[in-house]
């Protein structure tokens, strides 16, 4: 079933906790969402349609370094003038479908908006094709898709077949009740003593089974785990006060703080802890498209439409300083 910005927050962190094991895909965009007309470039608009009315879409003018150097590539658009993406739509706030929606072009978030930026950025038109997430590496691989904006992961197993240029870091949240008189929890001795909600077998309860190793080494008495199937009955034990923390994804706690109000960040810790998690957008290795669009992505960090945009979505926390073009990935398996 379809959702509108201020639906699913029961589902989203669900969602985006299987997501997180399987690395999963987040959606694209088009620049005209539902039936809005475009802004002009540079500027942010909302959507016309009466189920996105409250998204906006952020915008930016071609880049002329970012034209160029892809003129000069050698790459070739799959369709020519069109930038066609691999996308999906699964959950705020990195993309999802809006109510009463139900073409690529209405997919809404983070992601989406990225892609659509890019493409803005390199004179062509966004052409998103959404696919599974098992589809998209085949289809990047045999030229089906020319570029991928989707919350992937960056690791050094598919950087020997995929090229990409880093948007995002990746984050695991502690989230607290908005009333909660804990502090920050950022590391081992935070959370002794505590009970937290996490996903059995995510990589969330890989560090949590880490510190608490730690603690009973230490001799201090490790926190308590819980698990939950339903993310309404754990958000529920969570503000009720029967559970001191929910440990997962940042972005979808992100947003279900955002916009209830009932929980607030405590602590972050990488994605891919102890390592680094970088997203990043992704396509075919030494195609020569990969360089443009990390040019494009640094002029909207310059310019201040990528910080907007996080904003907008609640996930400033996760915003970079620069775009790395191919960086250090999680180890091979």
């Amino acid at each position: 079933m379809a959702i509108s910005r201020k639906q699913g927050i029961a589902i989203g962190v669900a969602v985006v906790a299987v997501a997180a094991i399987v690395g999963g895909v987040f959606a694209a965009v088009s620049l005209t969402a539902g039936s809005a007309e475009a802004a002009p470039a540079g500027e942010p608009s909302a959507s016309g349609n009466t189920a996105t009315e409250e998204i906006t879409w952020f915008h930016t003018e071609p880049v002329a370094e970012a034209v160029a150097a892809l003129e000069a590539s050698g790459f070739e658009p799959i369709e020519p003038g069109k930038l066609t993406v691999a996308v999906g739509a699964f959950t705020p706030p990195l993309s999802y479908q809006p109510d009463g929606t139900s073409a690529a072009t209405d997919v809404a978030g983070t992601e989406p908006n990225i892609g659509a930026l890019i493409a803005e950025g390199l004179g062509l038109e966004y052409n998103p094709q959404v696919v599974a997430w098992a589809d998209w590496p085949l289809g990047i691989q045999s030229g089906k898709y020319d570029l991928i904006t989707a919350n992937v992961t960056v690791t050094e197993e598919r950087k020997d077949l995929y090229d990409f240029a880093s948007y995002r870091i990746d984050q695991l949240g502690f989230y607290v009740a908005a009333d909660s008189d804990i502090g920050t929890i950022e590391e081992a001795d935070d959370i002794s003593g505590l009970k937290i909600i996490v996903g059995s077998g995510t990589n969330q309860e890989k560090v949590l089974l880490a510190w608490n190793e730690e603690l009973e080494a230490a001799g201090e008495e490790p926190a308590e785990l819980l698990y939950y199937d339903d993310n309404a009955a754990a958000t529920l034990a969570l503000v009720s006060g029967r559970a001191d923390a929910n440990f997962g994804p940042n972005a979808s706690f992100a947003w279900q703080a955002r916009e209830t109000g009932e929980i607030e960040l405590a602590g972050l810790v990488p994605g891919g802890w102890p390592e680094t998690a970088n997203i990043a957008a992704g396509t075919a290795k030494d195609n020569g498209l990969i360089e443009p669009v990390s040019i494009v992505l640094d002029s909207i960090i310059e310019d201040g439409s990528y910080d907007d945009l996080l904003e907008f979505w609640g996930v400033e926390s996760e915003a970079v300083s620069e775009s790395l073009v191919n960086p250090p990935g999680l180890p091979r398996p």
